[in-house]
């Protein structure tokens, strides 16, 4: 399963880091990003769960990755931020050491494509970036994304 995207979870620290103007790439930004909107993840259970005839591993995630870079811009853009400083690998690994954690959950790619839930049929709702994001920023309240 890629990272789920909804009006929580990973979106708090992304909106903190938006109003912080530090919504900018990390690392390189060139690394992929694997996706999904809460509600495909949601809809994906359901209809493995309604088509018992369906075998094997199937991934949850959206068609269509995106760079770190693309991500952020496209948050950006969505929350009507025009810019965001980038944060360079040497200071993801001094935050990362700072709470605990590693930095590859940011630095390093994660390129997966739904390609047998496709072919079994499954259709998105939100196989975009650009369209998931709206949906999410949309009900969330400005407080949550905004400094003012």
């Amino acid at each position: 399963m890629a990272i789920t995207l909804g009006d929580e979870g990973v979106m708090t620290p992304y909106f903190n880091l938006l109003k912080f103007g530090l919504g900018g790439r990390q690392g390189s930004g060139k690394q992929m990003y694997s996706w999904v909107h809460i509600t495909d993840t949601c809809r994906m259970i359901e209809w493995l769960f309604n088509h018992s005839e369906i075998e094997g591993t199937y991934n949850c995630c959206s068609p269509n990755p995106v760079t770190n870079n693309e991500f952020m811009q496209t948050l950006r853009k969505a929350t009507g931020y025009s810019f965001g400083l980038p944060a360079y690998s040497w200071m993801l690994k001094i935050g990362a050491f700072i709470i605990g954690t590693e930095t590859e959950l940011v630095l390093k790619s994660r390129w997966v494509i739904p390609t047998k839930a496709l072919q079994a049929g499954f259709t998105f709702q939100y196989p975009y970036l650009k369209d998931a994001l709206k949906n999410i920023v949309d009900k969330t309240p400005r407080k949550k994304y905004r400094l003012f």
